[in-house]
């Protein structure tokens, strides 16, 4: 047997198509595809070339500007000839004699650092042999150019202008129709900008979703016909058009439409609203057509239109401009689809808004949103689902009462609660923790509720004692009104706008409110101005916003919940389903205004008497409370409890804390505090500091 060779080694390392069996095989998958070829000159270089012609030609066109031939006189030219002031021999064309003249001819000398001057005649064809005689009798040398070029004239003077043209062309109306496909000049602002998210894609699930479990199993239900729809039609049940989410902002809404695309094994694609409009007539329409197109071709599958307020408000109302409104186009279109489906598409539309109140009620009818689905607020039992489904992310601590924390966030939506979450991991992180402490939550709750607690900020002395005052009168009235929310903790430590806050605690939701708990909600808000003018001798601007809530309040209590004996049982407010351009400017005369103002103002003075009456009977306590603000700063509810009896506090003050912290500083070799701007040595007079 032959030895093999090199030669015979290399061909064996070769298949029969021709590739190297050493190296490995090249399979077609998404991230190896066979690219097609690239085009020869790219547009790029293409665009660079036009744009090179374009500067070389108006440098051509300069320079011919400055060539330019002076028409003179016959007989001028020919005394130059006879003169020998040319320095080279004249150029004869068809229609031209053309010449230079030397730079030390006369009336050139001023024009030695420009161009040379030239000079031409026009001659007449016919006349062109007896110009020709004249000038060899000037002894002057000429040279014929034959075939006057019609074609350079044309471009010197069009060619600018035919380049800008086909530049224009070339990048603008080329690009946008290529761009377009099938959408003509609008190119790509009439295709449809969707996201399309599939199973694989997606890491939300319905079992990230929590606290709203009626809705779960409405859209659990979608998720089933999608993955067996034969199993609905059996008894001759249809796929529902559409699913409308209605809820306030935060409550999981765009959430629960993931966590389908998650569960359900079909394609999903999610748009806004806002996505529609364009700046040009019937982009949106367009849009919306491409849209369920695709849909169509990729069904079953689910569309998602988050923030359908945005194109599908009411028609003809406000100042729409008919039917040639381009949100009213886009909402046509999006009828129109809807409307087209048949039983066999498996197409099924789900939309989320929060107003579903200014929505077009043929958006919402049946056969187009079958379905409306409320997504609440959390209740106390969503709530502690929710924190415990964010929790699982976060280490928390042994001491962490979910469930406290949940009863301490009545009104909180689901991105809320993560907020907490999520606040109180980066307030533990900064602070070197190891874990969530039951403190970080609560700081966290606050924060997201009313802002970050400003501890640095200086407050005068005396404004300091007529903020402690007045946080103190509101901390009373909620402790011994017994229509009262209980109270949490009261601070005069600025947090947010404010520069003290009392905090409630409810004991459970409430989803309606008695006359009784609104007559308290009016006392706790007198509870601040009254104990600033009792104590203080003077009244501030502090209690602008209690001012402002409690006549929102009684204004509401008459004009709305009819909870006035004389108004009685009637709407006198604007009408919240309607909107404001379709209500009259009031529902009554001037009389019942002046009934409401009477019964407002009622209201409040008789409130206001009743807090000033209790404060009074409880003065001693008032001043106990707000003597212990102004040492602590900050008091829990069981704090206040044993103030209230009269019994002492054994926490630091705010001096302890602060000298704690400057023999901490010492004893870690770090610069004393007193060095520091938040020394005791650096504050001026009458300013207390808050503590770190």
């Amino acid at each position: 047997m032959a030895e093999q060779g090199p030669e015979n080694e290399e061909k064996s390392r070769r298949d029969s198509s021709g590739r190297d069996s050493s190296e490995p095989e090249k399979r077609e998958g998404p991230d190896n595809q066979q690219k097609p070829p690239q085009n020869f000159i790219s547009k790029t270089a293409m665009g660079w070339i036009l744009l090179g012609g374009l500067v070389i030609l108006l440098f051509v066109l300069m320079s011919n500007a400055q060539n330019r031939a002076e028409s003179v006189p016959w007989q001028t030219f020919l005394h130059h000839a006879q003169s020998g002031d040319f320095q080279e021999p004249v150029l004869v064309e068809n229609t031209r004699i053309t010449g230079i003249l030397k730079p030390e001819t006369r009336g050139v000398e001023a024009t030695r650092s420009a161009s040379p001057r030239r000079v031409s005649f026009e001659i007449d064809r016919q006349s062109k042999v007896w110009y020709l005689d004249q000038l060899n009798r000037a002894n002057q040398d000429h040279v014929a150019r034959s075939g006057d070029s019609i074609l350079m004239p044309f471009l010197l003077h069009w060619g600018p202008l035919i380049l800008i043209a086909f530049l224009i062309w070339f990048f603008l109306f080329r690009g946008l129709r290529n761009a377009g496909g099938g959408a003509g000049m609008l190119g790509n602002f009439g295709r449809s900008r969707h996201k399309v998210t599939n199973k694989e894609h997606s890491n939300v699930t319905l079992n990230d979703v929590a606290g709203i479990d009626e809705a779960k199993d409405e859209v659990n239900e979608i998720v089933e016909f999608l993955k067996s729809p034969k199993k609905f039609q059996r008894l001759g049940g249809r796929v529902p058009r559409g699913v409308l989410l209605i809820g306030e902002p935060g409550c999981g809404k765009t959430l629960l439409a993931k966590a389908v695309a998650g569960e359900a094994d079909v394609p999903f694609f999610s748009i806004s609203g806002s996505d529609f409009v364009e700046m040009f007539v019937g982009v949106g329409a367009s849009r919306v057509r491409d849209l369920f197109k695709q849909a169509k071709d990729n069904s079953p599958c689910i569309i998602f239109l988050d923030e359908i307020d945005a194109v599908g408000r009411k028609r003809g109302s406000g100042f729409s401009s008919g039917g040639h409104d381009e949100r009213e186009q886009t909402l046509n279109a999006i009828l129109v689809e809807m409307d087209g489906f048949d039983s066999s598409d498996q197409v099924i539309v789900m939309a989320a808004t929060n107003r579903n109140d200014v929505l077009d009620p043929a958006l919402t009818r049946p056969g187009r949103f079958d379905r409306q689905i409320h997504v609440p607020l959390p209740d106390l039992r969503g709530r502690a689902e929710i924190l415990s489904v964010h929790a699982k992310r976060v280490k928390m601590g042994p001491n962490v009462d979910l469930e406290k924390l949940a009863r301490g966030t009545p009104m909180f939506s689901g991105a809320d609660l993560a907020a907490i979450i999520n606040e109180a991991a980066i307030g533990a992180t900064l602070q070197g923790k190891d874990y969530v402490e039951q403190a970080d939550l609560e700081e966290a709750r606050d924060k997201v509720k009313w802002g970050r607690a400003r501890k640095s900020h200086r407050v005068d002395e005396d404004e300091k004692r007529v903020i402690a005052f007045h946080e103190a009168g509101h901390a009373l009235v909620m402790c011994f009104d017994e229509d009262s929310e209980p109270l949490h903790k009261v601070t005069i430590i600025p947090r947010g706008m404010g520069l003290g806050v009392t905090f409630s605690l409810p004991e459970k939701d409430r989803h309606i409110w008695t006359r009784r708990q609104l007559l308290a909600k009016l006392r706790v808000t007198f509870g601040g101005r009254i104990a600033e003018e009792m104590e203080c001798g003077d009244i501030s601007s502090g209690a602008a916003m209690d001012i402002r809530q409690a006549t929102s309040i009684a204004r509401a209590m008459v004009m709305q919940w009819g909870m006035s004996e004389k108004l009685g049982f009637q709407l006198l407010g604007s009408d919240e389903t309607k909107n404001p351009w379709e209500q009259p400017d009031k529902y009554y005369s001037e009389e019942t205004a002046r009934l409401i103002d009477d019964e407002v103002g009622r209201l409040i003075q008789e409130t206001y008497q009743q807090t000033r009456t209790m404060l009074e009977n409880h003065r001693e306590e008032l001043v106990r409370l707000a003597e212990a603000l102004l040492k602590y700063e900050t008091l829990s509810r069981e704090e206040v409890d044993r103030l209230l009896k009269g019994e002492l506090l054994d926490k630091p003050t705010v001096g302890d804390l602060l000298r704690a912290e400057r023999e901490k500083m010492k004893d870690a070799g770090g610069k004393d505090r007193a060095q520091s701007p938040r020394s005791e040595s650096d504050d001026s007079p009458g300013v207390v500091p808050s503590p770190a």
